[in-house]
């Protein structure tokens, strides 16, 4: 069910009441479940649903509240079509009940270092994406330092790997996401967009996630939308290495790789 041969595009549903793009919008199971499916008439090849917001200063949200937010949105998503589900969650009930609820992939921001989410994940047999973090989203934004920024997010992956090995995860169902955005700088930002082969070299697919983020507002200005400045930043992502981008506008993020790949065959082709 989860094919990366080619870029894929994660569609983001957010079912929060306070994310920083589109919290409250999706906060319904029906308006939720007509969002996912729009985002697949759009083209995404997966649809990744969250249940608790990790915007800059965010607080967590109890277990109840999050599988109450989650659990029938994916049930309802998984009855009516076969597209990849991703469950964004550090909590390891979550993982359970969303993997039982027909879950594709566990897409944490905390890289399944809460207690029990090893385990949980490792259970589930699923796919896993490891997100680097430093800090919480509380606090996360602060002041985000690093002794040398590559150096440490791969230290950082290689201890993950290893944690998940541990537990009975196969490098196989790994994937890495450096975490932009989170306890990163904007011009940290932009050097692991043009260094993304250098966690590309460790041999597992990378997960990006720039889509309306303060970096590209900050790039674009404050009137924008940051809809072009998100393709444009998904698109560069594609070329150095990323194999799903996460995103919001999907149409436009499908339209913009299908010239990237239509582009890179003819490249393959005339070598």
């Amino acid at each position: 069910m989860l094919s990366l041969e080619l870029p894929a595009v994660m569609g983001v549903l957010n079912v929060t009441p306070d994310s920083f793009s589109d919290g409250g919008q999706f906060n319904d199971p029906e308006r939720a479940t007509a969002r996912a499916l729009q985002m697949v008439a759009e083209g995404a090849q997966i649809i990744d649903v969250g249940g608790e917001s990790t915007r800059p200063g965010a607080e967590p949200v109890s277990i109840a509240e999050e599988l109450t937010r989650t659990i029938p949105v994916i049930e309802a998503i998984r009855a009516r079509c076969d597209i990849a589900i991703s469950i964004d969650t550090s909590t390891p009930e979550v993982m359970h009940a969303a993997a039982e609820a027909g879950a594709s992939l566990i897409n944490d921001v905390r890289a399944l270092r809460r207690p029990g989410a090893l385990e949980a994940a490792a259970k589930s047999g699923l796919p896993v994406c490891l997100m680097h973090m430093q800090g919480e989203p509380a606090n996360m934004q602060d002041n985000p330092r690093y002794d040398d920024l590559l150096a440490d997010i791969r230290a950082f992956f290689l201890e993950r790997m290893e944690q998940c090995a541990g537990a009975g995860i196969s490098e196989e169902r790994v994937l890495l996401d450096p975490g932009f955005g989170f306890g990163k700088t904007p011009e940290q930002n932009l050097l692991l967009i043009n260094r993304l082969a250098e966690f590309a070299a460790l041999g597992r697919p990378l997960l990006v996630g720039l889509s309306r983020k303060s970096t590209i507002g900050k790039i674009v200005g404050a009137a924008s939308d940051r809809l072009f400045g998100s393709v444009a930043g998904a698109v560069v992502a594609t070329i150095n290495g990323a194999s799903i981008l996460r995103v919001h506008d999907v149409a436009a993020t499908v339209e913009a790789l299908k010239v990237v790949t239509a582009i890179d065959r003819e490249r393959v082709r005339d070598a």
